[in-house]
């Protein structure tokens, strides 16, 4: 190619592949291997002790991951990523590289329900302590600074209500604390959203949304934005400070603007164990591959369906970035002006006994617990998703009783319209 970067869709099917040196077939292939053979014994102990790049074990890499990592980082504009089993894997690796016990964090409390169950509960037990910030509010995530402060985190476009956080607000906030900005990309994908561009220090996926798109495998990615310096004040020994098991050498001193990345993988991923299988990666890089045709569809036809459901007489209120009324709109247009996503929620007139009839009711949408899937899928989230939570916690997450949450497909949205007429009128 020429010296121009490639664009968008061009990365999204090209970056980190080549044809296969040793077959020539075209598309990356699946290592299903667990361990790769070393060239001797210098060679192997170099790869051990972090001397040389390379393969292992595929507990800690390879070669079909690293094409969805090298993919994914391109797309996001990181240096470097690591692919792991899942969206929480990602998260618990993140953060094991940032906390000790006692530690806090600061959380957007406009979360996906499995995160804020995740970080209230499983964390304690690592001494781990979140800290709830209103995304609404930017002065909460100052208010809740601390000395042990050591992360914010974020979604982009909060589930399950599809709301627009302000990235670059939130990021002065970090800034000023001196603490890294996390922010969750799932439900945007970087087609709508690249959090880098303004001002997030890591950003981690579920594949298993729309970066993978078919609902068919599990995987988790975490990107290194390269921009955070981890010397700094001496808050992050995980990277500053000598490893013992890697001969004492400083990760953020070695490794420079990808130490993250490298931390993730080399006391995270290896030691944790939550491996990406090579097969799940395969189908995510195939997925990938169409991402741009297939978020464009998802963002038109939620638009419409949106419209729809903001004229029915059956709805009290519909919850999405992209129509004009919406209180996050203008946060949409500057953040992703190609399009508010394909998740959002809606109210529905008759409360909680109208939202779970009305699941029953669909025909082309499939009842299950997932977003971002080439079809559409539909759920109650407080009878599901957000269970866990007392009324007054749904409610600030954005779902109460009365709440349905919609992910919109990429059928036909006559279709998607058609079906959600006849369950309303039921």
């Amino acid at each position: 190619m020429s010296d121009r970067l490639p664009g968008f869709s061009t990365l999204a099917v090209h970056a980190g592949a080549q044809p296969d040196p040793t077959t020539g077939a075209r598309a990356t292939p699946i290592y299903q291997t667990t361990s790769f053979v070393f060239n001797d014994a210098d060679h192997a102990a170099s790869l051990f002790g972090l001397q040389a790049f390379g393969n292992i074990y595929t507990r800690i890499g390879n070669p079909t991951n690293a094409v969805l990592e090298e993919r994914v980082a391109a797309l996001e504009g990181g240096t470097a990523a690591l692919a792991v089993a899942s969206g929480h894997a990602a998260q618990v690796v993140v953060l094991q590289q940032l906390l000790q016990p006692g530690d806090e964090f600061i959380a957007a409390r406009k979360l996906y329900g499995g995160s804020i169950n995740q970080f209230t509960h499983a964390f304690k037990s690592f001494g781990w302590n979140v800290v709830w910030a209103d995304p609404d509010d930017i002065a909460s995530f100052e208010r809740a600074v601390t000395p042990r402060t050591k992360a914010i985190f974020i979604e982009s476009i909060a589930n399950p209500a599809g709301s627009i956080t302000d990235i670059e607000a939130i990021s002065t906030v970090a800034r000023k604390a001196g603490v890294p900005l996390i922010v969750d990309n799932t439900l945007a994908s970087p087609y709508l959203i690249r959090p880098i561009d303004h001002g997030a220090d890591i950003v981690v996926h579920s594949l298993t949304k729309f970066l993978g798109g078919h609902g068919n495998s599990l995987g988790g990615i975490i990107v290194d934005a390269g921009t955070f310096d981890w010397s700094t004040g001496g808050k992050y020994p995980m990277l500053s400070e000598p490893r013992p098991e890697y001969h004492g050498i400083r990760l953020q001193e070695t490794f420079g603007n990808f130490a993250f990345a490298i931390a993730c993988r080399v006391l995270g991923l290896r030691d944790l164990g939550p491996a990406l299988s090579p097969f799940n990666a395969f189908m995510i890089l195939t997925g990938i591959e169409t991402l741009p045709l297939r978020m464009q569809k998802h963002c038109d036809n939620a638009r419409a369906v949106a419209e729809f459901l903001a004229g029915h007489p059956a709805v009290a209120s519909v919850s999405y970035a992209g129509l004009p009324s919406d209180k996050y709109n203008q946060l949409a247009r500057k953040y992703a002006p190609k399009g508010a996503g394909a998740v959002f929620t809606f109210s529905l007139k008759g409360g909680y006994d109208a939202g779970v009839s009305l699941v029953s009711k669909l025909q082309l949408f499939s009842h299950l617990a997932n977003v971002g899937d080439t079809r559409s899928l539909v759920i109650h989230p407080a009878s599901t998703t957000h269970s866990q939570l007392d009324d007054a916690a749904k409610v600030k997450s954005g779902a109460g009783p009365d709440v349905v949450r919609l992910s919109i497909g990429i059928e036909d949205k006559e279709d998607l319209i058609a079906d959600l007429e006849q369950a309303l009128g039921a």
